[in-house]
């Protein structure tokens, strides 16, 4: 009866897996109502691990190559005294194929604002999105710790955790980079490798390796996002003042012409003519009072005190509007505001 048991069962001589490309990270070979005989072969392609489990316990690790699997080559196999004889085969593992190629473009991005902290500006919140890869370097640990006994585990059904495991980190990366806040998004590729040394000891708990990582874009919030375009402006005359103020005004006088024109009601040629003028003297006023109040001191102040000559009470009027939206962008300080606001109005009485 044994004897006819042994052979009624199948047995298992050719062991190996095909990716279907659909994703599949782990894949456990079909064992049901089968058996591996003694001196089957064992394929394992480059780019897969096989590991064979065996009483619920990882018994043996398998890289690329092909194997006979004998007591020889399948160290588990040692202590079964049955394999030869003709009663019922002791072998009893599963075995497991892992995808060991790199799963590439996996998306990560904040769906809301992280908060982190910054050394210039305190907690600010940014938004940022790019790419990652990562494969699978430790089998034994991803089965113990991820896949488990599923027939398959895919890359979809891990996207979710790895996605929130490079969002938990973002903090770390931008505190550990030492890039100022507003540089972050000049300077991608060092935030980048920061977010990737900050998260790969993650990916490694999980049996992963974190390849690489790409951040796509980086979003200021919109307040900031104007200082840094401040920031532009300086640099791109060589932090100037004068020039700059030059190209502050040279951007507000068209404003100005059309309010002065709506103002005097003129119009046309009269109202342009009239704002173009108004918009001379008070680009005279603001670079050079906003000059001597960044060179600073209160000697330089009070030298600086006096006015142009001919100077209106609507320019007089039209600086001090100009000089109190470049405090409220931080170019000019609330003491340097307070301190040419008095000096202005000095000319009013």
């Amino acid at each position: 009866m044994a004897l006819m048991d042994f052979i009624k069962k199948q047995f298992i001589d050719i062991i190996e897996w095909t990716e279907a490309g659909d994703g599949t990270l782990a894949w456990r070979y079909p064992m049901q109502d089968l058996e591996i005989q003694n001196g089957a072969s064992l394929t394992v392609r480059e780019s897969q691990m096989a590991v064979f489990v065996n009483e619920g316990k990882v018994a043996d690790v398998f890289g690329p190559g092909r194997y006979t699997l004998t007591t020889a080559t399948l160290p588990v196999l040692t202590y079964l005294q049955n394999w030869d004889k003709l009663f019922k085969s002791p072998f009893k593992s599963d075995v497991y194929f892992f995808s060991t190629r790199q799963q590439v473009d996996q998306r990560w991005g904040t769906t809301q604002p992280v908060t982190i902290r910054d050394k210039d500006f305190g907690a600010v919140r940014l938004r940022a999105f790019g790419n990652y890869a990562y494969r699978i370097a430790d089998p034994k640990l991803f089965h113990t710790e991820i896949s488990g006994t599923r027939d398959a585990y895919t890359v979809a059904e891990l996207d979710g955790q790895l996605r929130a495991t490079m969002l938990q980190h973002i903090s770390d990366a931008v505190a550990s980079s030492g890039i100022a806040f507003l540089d972050l998004a000049a300077n991608q590729i060092e935030f980048a490798n920061q977010l990737q040394q900050a998260t790969s000891p993650a990916f490694e708990k999980l049996g992963l390796k974190l390849e690489a990582v790409t951040v796509q874009n980086v979003s200021l919030p919109e307040e900031l996002q104007k200082i840094l375009d401040q920031k532009i402006g300086m640099g791109m005359v060589g932090g100037d003042m004068g020039k700059f103020m030059q190209y502050q005004t040279a951007q507000a006088i068209p404003k100005f012409a059309e309010g002065a024109a709506g103002a005097g009601g003129g119009g046309g040629v009269v109202g342009d003519a009239m704002g173009l003028g108004a918009g001379v003297a008070l680009g005279q006023v603001m670079a050079q009072q906003l000059s001597q109040g960044l060179q600073g001191g209160a000697a330089q102040a009070a030298s600086a005190a006096a006015a142009p000559a001919g100077v209106k009470p609507d320019e007089v009027m039209a600086t001090l509007e100009k000089l109190a939206e470049l405090k409220s962008k931080g170019i000019v300080t609330q003491e340097e505001f307070e301190a040419k606001k008095a000096e202005l109005l000095k000319k009013l009485v």
